[in-house]
């Protein structure tokens, strides 16, 4: 094991990737610094920067789309709306799961969850003459910001760290007391942090998008993956925590990404309340001609961004929902393995010294889950991503998910095997003696 890195060839990789610090890259630079790092030391890394899937994709969706492509889907444009048996089918997904009444109209397929909250952060910016601004709960995943920055539009943010409970709603009052906000965005169980909003905070949000007229789109990336919470049974009680259950003003995005490991396809769901589907805005109906929330999301801004989504991967999604809500599919019980991962990881880190950042939700301590965060004894996110870096551990800094606290995100997803764990372990010992 070629470890640990030299300063000198650690700062002469970024300084060729036209890095100036390492805790304002990206995730993508982060990925491609590890990369370099491995070829010049030809030690392979402990990765803990990038949430792609660790698990085997859904067999069910990967024969549905098999058989779709059999029947030669592959020549037909679908509906851009979504084919109907999704629609009919998600919609029984979300009320086995969820225990919302969304009719199936009022849910669109996207390509990916992440076209999905571009083109709504873009929609919301275009509602209301005099709201044009996002807000986001962070930290988040830090292209939802980028996709303001790109699109240019105005965005404000707020680290939640110390605005849990009852302090959340002062904040949201703060920002949307101005009346310039048109949508707060926010994920649940959080990327990075892990950090589940307890009903007391979903319902403040949920109180304060109906007094000042603000969406709420909630991304639901990792649904059913906070394990203390058991949601794997259909239709019956407990269910995935939403403010949909306290407003009206909210799109959920449910991806298949991490849900059902099916990532590679590119395959997620925007579903609109059925009043806010409905909902007739002026100003959408000047510049575009359609007027109506849902109806303009997919004829106007999914049609100029890709004409519609797959047709053979809204086949997956759409048998993959249907073999969860039979109770022949248990997809929370599936991804339950990324919890055994985390409470290894994290016992590992807190073992020789590092501290859980984002620790708390309310009373209860953060579940073990796709993501964690962890800080050392005083160290930036700039001194702490260089020395793990040298050790053979990539992660991300938190600086960049707009967190205002010192640390790194982890990802537990592609460490698997003892191996892994024995070789982050020994990765770890190093880091504390260097």
């Amino acid at each position: 094991m070629n470890l640990p890195i030299s300063d000198e060839t650690l700062n002469k990789v970024l300084h060729e990737m036209d890095i100036d610090h390492i805790s304002d890259a990206t995730i993508k630079q982060c990925c491609g610094v590890a990369k370099a790092l491995e070829d010049l030391s030809g030690t392979r890394f402990s990765h803990l920067e990038f949430g792609v899937p660790g698990l085997k994709a859904c067999q069910i969706g990967v024969d549905a789309q098999k058989r779709a492509l059999d029947d030669g889907v592959a020549s037909i444009y679908p509906n851009i709306t979504g084919i109907p048996e999704l629609k009919a089918n998600a919609s029984e997904f979300i009320k086995a799961f969820i225990n919302l009444d969304i009719n199936p109209e009022c849910i669109i397929p996207t390509v990916g969850s992440m076209q999905g909250s571009f083109n709504l952060i873009f929609q919301c910016s275009k509602l209301q003459k005099e709201k044009d601004t996002i807000l986001y709960i962070n930290p988040g995943f830090s292209p939802h910001m980028l996709h303001s920055h790109v699109l240019g539009i105005n965005y404000e943010s707020f680290d939640i760290y110390n605005y849990r409970s009852e302090k959340l709603r002062e904040k949201l009052e703060e920002y949307l007391s101005k009346g310039n906000v048109a949508a707060l965005l926010y994920s649940n169980p959080n990327n990075p942090t892990w950090v589940c909003l307890t009903e007391e905070e979903l319902q403040i949000i949920g109180e304060c998008a109906t007094k000042y007229d603000v969406i709420v789109l909630e991304d639901l990336a990792y649904l059913g993956m906070d394990f203390r919470t058991d949601i794997s049974k259909p239709f019956e009680a407990p269910f995935q925590a939403t403010v949909a259950n306290y407003t009206d003003n909210y799109v959920l995005m449910l991806s298949a990404s991490k849900i059902f490991s099916y990532a590679g396809e590119r395959i997620s769901l925007v579903a609109f309340s059925n009043k806010l589907y409905k909902r007739e805005y002026k100003q959408l109906k000047e510049l575009y001609g359609i007027g109506r929330m849902g109806e303009s999301f997919a004829l106007t801004f999914l049609y100029v961004a890709s004409s519609g989504t797959s047709h053979s991967a809204q086949h997956a999604i759409s048998a993959m929902m249907k073999a969860a809500v039979n109770g022949e599919y248990d997809f929370v019980g599936e991804t339950r393995e990324y919890a055994r991962r985390a409470h290894i990881i994290k016992g590992l880190f807190t073992k020789y010294g590092f501290n859980i950042v984002y620790d708390k939700d309310g009373d209860a301590n953060i579940g073990d889950g796709f993501f964690f965060t962890i800080g050392y004894q005083g160290l930036d996110n700039e001194e702490l991503l260089l020395r793990l870096l040298r050790c053979g551990i990539s992660a991300i800094s938190l600086k960049e998910t707009g967190s205002r606290q010192a640390g790194v995100r982890v990802c537990v997803s592609v460490l698997s095997s003892d191996q892994d764990m024995q070789l982050l372990e020994q990765r770890i010992k190093m880091f504390v003696e260097l």
